[in-house]
Parts: C-alpha cells; structure tokens; sequence
C-alpha cells in the first residue's frame, strides 16, 4: 500500500477505512506549568480525517476542555486510556494507537 492512497473506484467508506488504518497514532501525557496534565494525540493526518470533528467527539465524551493544532489534539487531564477506547469505537485499528507512558 502507498502513502497516498487513490481509491480506485473504491467506495469513500473502504477507502476511509484504508485510510484510517494506515495512521499510526501516539497519545501521551504532557504536565503544562502549574502541573496541569494535557494528554496529547499525534498522527492523525489532518489531509485526511477532519481534526476538529474528531476533537470536538473527544471533548464531549470526556467532558473536558481542549483544542486541535499543529495537527494534533490536545485534551486537559490525563485521558490517555478513554482516549484510546474511543478512537477504536471510531474505527482507527487498535494495534496502531500507541499510549506512550
């Protein structure tokens, strides 16, 4: 499989789907000053999947504040296991989201 994946007459879930598969994501845990904890979320490519829809679904199934940039997603608090949990459900392949202590 290529990097840059045309579908050929695939259907735009399949390819999605292949898309998504290829990303290898990494979530982690930042301390920002005043020991505020921000878990971070890299390697999701902004050209293909929509970072502020996906954001905004992490936001409010955590109940927590947060923000897209960079092309990564910061979310405050240590959320790094839920996290993980729900980008399975969205339908990023397990064994390609890393939670790196």
């Amino acid at each position: 499989m290529s990097e840059n994946i045309e579908c050929g007459g695939l259907p735009p879930e399949i390819c999605e789907q292949l898309n998504a598969e290829q990303q290898i994501i990494k979530i982690r845990l930042e301390i920002r000053k005043f020991n505020k904890q921000v878990t971070v979320i890299e390697g999701i490519d902004s050209k293909q999947f929509n970072l502020k829809e996906i954001a905004s679904k992490l936001k409010s199934e955590l109940a927590a504040g947060g923000t897209y940039k960079d092309g990564r997603i910061e979310i405050q608090g240590d959320h790094r296991r839920r996290v993980k949990e729900i980008l399975v459900r969205m339908g990023f392949p397990e064994e390609n989201i890393m939670i790196i202590e």
